[in-house]
């Protein structure tokens, strides 16, 4: 059975992923910072007919991360769908004359670094599958810099970057690498049928080829 990753899930937007994929026959690994949260969500999962359980790894810890990922692949199979959608910190939304090199460091490792560190974790599996995806999920910071959101301002056009360029490099080995940007917090974007429409979008970028970049909405229709 193929496995779905997802990097910062919660009961929002990670739950309603991990139900649409796993409709797909996917089982779900849920991988966040707190085990009694990820365990409690993987319980209502499992009720709702979703295989589906949580590791405990803080995305700036580059061996907790990794460790993570391995332990998911050998227990519920090969990942082959990885979604990175770690919540920043409000702290990296300082404005920008207060942004120091330290919580730029930080940011950027929150970001573009524990992607990194995700995908090298598991491309092995995909490119020896010959089929994958890499969903990138962002604000839309990525896309436009906002002075009073100085830390993912500088973080998410890295991540963004390095996403770009895997989708370049492994299109031809049957690997899709895609971002989905979302400006704005998603119960103040009035969606019909609310996050799981973002969920579909999800699921519908991840199964087919297509550009890099979705924008769920309009930038100019939303906010960071």
């Amino acid at each position: 059975m193929p496995t779905m990753a997802i990097i910062g899930a919660g009961p929002g937007l990670g739950a309603a992923v991990a139900r649409r994929f796993g409709r797909e026959g996917f089982s779900v690994a849920l991988i966040a910072r707190d085990q009694s949260k990820l365990d409690s969500l993987a319980a209502e999962l499992r009720e709702s007919g979703v295989e589906a359980r949580g590791y405990a790894a803080d995305v700036r810890d580059a061996a907790a991360l990794e460790t993570a990922l391995a332990r998911a692949a050998a227990e519920l199979g090969p990942i082959l769908a990885l979604q990175y959608s770690p919540l920043p910190a409000r702290t990296y939304l300082k404005p920008v004359l207060d942004l120091t090199p330290e919580l730029a460091l930080e940011a950027l490792r929150f970001s573009a670094l524990g992607l990194i560190h995700a995908v090298r974790a598991v491309l092995p599996a995909m490119r020896e599958a010959g089929d994958g995806s890499i969903v990138l999920i962002n604000g839309g910071t990525s896309v436009k810099a906002r002075a009073g959101f100085a830390g993912t301002s500088v973080a998410f056009p890295a991540e963004s970057a390095y996403g770009e360029m895997l989708h370049e490099a492994l299109a031809d080995e049957g690997i899709r690498v895609v971002q989905l940007v979302i400006p704005g917090a998603i119960p103040k974007l009035q969606l019909d049928n609310g996050i799981d429409s973002v969920a579909q979008r999800i699921w519908e970028i991840h199964s087919a080829p297509g550009e890099f970049r979705t924008m769920l909405i309009p930038l100019e229709a939303g906010r960071e």
